[in-house]
């Protein structure tokens, strides 16, 4: 059983004596008729002289307690809300015997709401000057010291409506984030797209290579499983010709939790019929360059130290040309397994069994290439091997027409021309339950019901999904993304 602290039995004992004098401590009429932020803009502009003459005029706000200075006959408390802090004054001669003897019982952290005349104090402060007091909520715990409170990261992100209260620029983090949302959103309206939602549960688990969460459903009595991608039910959408389709919601993978990944994520994923990957990519280095101008008026970002610049174009290079770049490979591993093999021993690679060519080429890739695309890199034409939903190139079939977005050493976009060969599908599918069985617990599920919606024919299309929380990360010169989720996973 927790054991309580002596400031919250004091704080308990002060919540009794409030009953007892007959206030409702958790009120629910009263009504702010203004925002700190609201306030401060109209009034802001006016000098002493200017208050004055506007002194019958009077504001309501309310908001948490998040300091006090106590003068004896008069406090000066600073109250926050949602846009920010204003100064109140609270004066044992405006506000009574009664209201005096409230405030008394008041602590950091309550929630409280004011009314009175704007004016500036001494030092020109804008306060309000408060005649009237509501006690709205108290606060039965302390809130974390401002120097030496909640700077415990793993403490922030358990106890996320603290870290909220206390670190404004924590605040600003997930209000750029939800300005990052709706600017995408409006983005890809105004250029036609419509937004559709498709089911959280699936039957098959596609759309990507990853491990699921699996579920079962009592009244179906059948097994469930939470999406790890949306793709097949948009292309289904694709099929049906709604030809431009996004959708902004969760993914789910059963996977580890590290500074890049956690299990619960935001993706948007978009399709575009008569479209190419080619397409996409211009599409991209539009929207995202936009973006970096819509938060920071420039197409230059600062993340960790290194400033990205986001001006298109942006460099593109094929997954051979980047291994060729920056390591010694022989030009022979991307024709011959064996040597691909050999090779990534050689750079420490632990390589299973039996994995394909393909996903050999791409985990060297991952090693000696990946991490050195600090600036926006579009890496093209990845092994068909890891790839079985992109359309093959028409040169050379062995690799897809694909890129991957790399931003900061790390994929922030992957999207490709998409496959609409019914056939060709199939086969695809059938070749990944062939490694599924060979022990790859990531390779990709037969899904009949969407062959069979190819064979209803497919327009040619492009897709695209874009990891929200990792660009939210480099937009907010986040480290990790357990910065930019509200309330991230953690172990117990």
């Amino acid at each position: 059983m927790e054991v309580k602290s002596v400031e919250y039995q004091q704080r308990l004992a002060k919540l009794g004596a409030i009953r007892e004098a007959g206030v409702d401590p958790y009120p629910n009429d009263f009504k702010p008729g203004r925002t700190a932020a609201s306030v401060m803009e109209e009034f802001g502009g006016l000098d002493a002289e200017g208050l004055e003459a506007r002194k019958d005029e009077t504001v309501s706000v309310a908001g948490r307690i998040m300091a006090k200075r106590d003068f004896g006959k008069a406090t000066f408390a600073h109250i926050q809300d949602r846009t920010g802090r204003i100064q109140a004054y609270l004066k044992r001669d405006l506000l009574g015997e009664e209201g005096s003897a409230l405030f008394k019982l008041c602590d950091m952290g309550d929630i409280i709401g004011v009314e009175g005349r704007v004016f500036r104090t001494r030092t020109n402060e804008l306060t309000i000057e408060a005649a009237k007091l509501r006690l709205l909520a108290k606060g039965l715990h302390p809130l974390p010291e401002k120097w030496h409170g909640l700077t415990d990261v793993e403490a922030r992100y358990r106890q996320r409506y603290l870290d909220l209260i206390v670190n404004p620029e924590v605040r600003e983090v997930f209000a750029k984030r939800s300005r990052i949302i709706k600017f995408i959103r409006d983005f890809l309206s105004k250029r036609e797209f419509m937004e559709v939602e498709t089911p959280m549960l699936q039957p098959v688990p596609g759309g990507a290579a990853a491990k699921p969460f699996k579920t079962y459903h009592n009244a179906l009595q059948m097994e469930l499983y939470m999406r790890i991608a949306p793709e097949l039910y948009l292309k289904r959408l694709i099929v049906a010709g709604l030809e431009r389709v996004f959708e902004i919601n969760r993914n789910f993978r059963n996977e580890g939790i590290s500074t890049q990944h956690n299990p619960e994520f935001t993706m948007l994923e978009f399709y575009q019929a008569y479209a190419t990957f080619e397409d996409l990519m211009g599409l991209t280095e539009e929207m995202i360059s936009a973006l970096a101008i819509e938060l920071t008026g420039s197409t230059k970002v600062a993340y960790q130290g290194t400033e990205i610049d986001f001006t298109p174009p942006w460099t593109r290079i094929s997954v051979k040309d980047a291994v060729l770049k920056y390591s010694d490979a022989p030009e022979e591993i991307f024709a011959d397994r064996e040597k691909a093999v050999l090779f990534s021993r050689k750079l420490g690679l632990d390589v299973p069994e039996g994995l394909s060519h393909g996903k050999v080429v791409t985990e060297i890739f991952e090693e000696v290439a990946e991490p050195k695309f600090i600036q926006p890199t579009f890496v093209t034409h990845y092994p068909l091997d890891v790839s079985p939903l992109s359309r093959k190139n028409a040169e050379n079939p062995s690799v897809v027409d694909r890129f991957e977005l790399l931003v900061a050493g790390r994929e922030i976009a992957n999207a490709f021309s998409e496959l609409n060969d019914p056939v060709d599908q199939r086969e695809r599918f059938l070749s990944q339950l062939k490694e599924k069985a060979a022990g790859d617990a990531e390779a990709h599920e037969m899904d009949e019901d969407f062959v069979r919606a190819l064979e209803y024919g497919m327009p040619p299309t492009a897709g695209e999904g874009i990891g929200i929380d990792r660009l939210v990360m480099l937009m907010t010169d986040s480290p990790s993304i357990r910065d930019v989720i509200l309330f991230p996973q953690l172990r117990r």
